[in-house]
């Protein structure tokens, strides 16, 4: 690639993710859905499940200030498995065909939808966590902890909208796009540790928990913000969440082939 086609892609890149963001400044309201849940999970289980903290091997935290990096988390992953229906739209109305005719990248295409979704979740996250400290939530691991927990969020939230993308370009359709979806966030996010100390989860799901991205992020962003973090293991699943995302970028580039060969 040339010294000039990667300022140019990147330019595209940032138009394309200009013009997404454009469309949610006069549609907020799609931002104000997407924290329903995430409120429901915080405020509500955070109050019902208060007691779970008083379990030995639970640690030496409440019940809310467990459970609030791993919401953050979660609302990341959720919010970004509907990150294809954008694609789809543009397939139904003709646009996805003009644009792949265009000068514009591939790449580009997939960067700047990967870089809206990483700021949607940057303001969801924020807005989570400071639901969080509002509700009664502390933590002694600074900015820096806070930074570590967004990093972690928003790496998250690209690998699933990259997974999402290529989904949509593949089976072209929205109900196929919100099955797959449905079938996956859930499990892995119970499949974790977003809810439930490891101490506390059977041994197969703890098993399983050591080769899932959400219990990566959950962990990382947790371990983060306590008083004295376990730095190398926090920069160790952090790396693990830094590669899958970009194999999962370089499938959703990919995916626009299959696409391609398809219409």
């Amino acid at each position: 690639m040339s010294t000039t086609t990667v300022p140019v892609a990147l330019r595209h890149a940032g138009h394309l993710t200009g013009r997404s963001l454009r469309i949610l400044r006069r549609e907020p309201v799609y931002l104000a859905f997407t924290l329903i849940q995430p409120m429901v999970w915080l405020l509500l289980f955070g109050q019902l499940f208060q007691r779970v903290a008083d379990l030995p091997g639970f640690g030496d935290t409440s019940y809310l200030e467990y459970l609030t990096p791993g919401v953050v988390v979660m609302t990341a992953m959720m919010s970004a498995g509907w990150a294809g229906t954008g694609f789809i739209d543009d397939m139904q109305r003709g646009v996805m065909d003009r644009t792949l005719t265009s000068p514009v990248s591939r790449g580009a295409l997939i960067t700047g939808a990967l870089a809206y979704q990483a700021v949607v979740t940057v303001v969801q996250s924020l807005i989570v966590f400071g639901v969080g400290l509002l509700a009664g939530a502390r933590y002694d691991g600074g900015v820096a902890g806070v930074l570590v927990v967004l990093l972690c969020a928003t790496l998250l939230a690209v690998i699933f909208a990259a997974l999402s993308c290529a989904v949509a370009l593949t089976l072209r359709s929205q109900e196929s796009l919100i099955g797959v979806s449905q079938f996956l966030t859930l499990p892995l996010a119970f499949l974790s540790t977003v809810m439930m100390a490891p101490a506390l989860l059977p041994g197969w799901v703890g098993t399983v928990a050591r080769y899932n991205p959400v219990d990566w992020a959950a962990r990382a962003s947790r371990d983060a913000l306590l008083g004295d973090p376990d730095w190398p293991a926090v920069f160790g699943r952090a790396a693990m969440l830094i590669a899958l995302t970009l194999v999962m970028a370089w499938l959703a580039t990919r995916a626009f082939r299959a696409y391609q060969r398809s219409v």
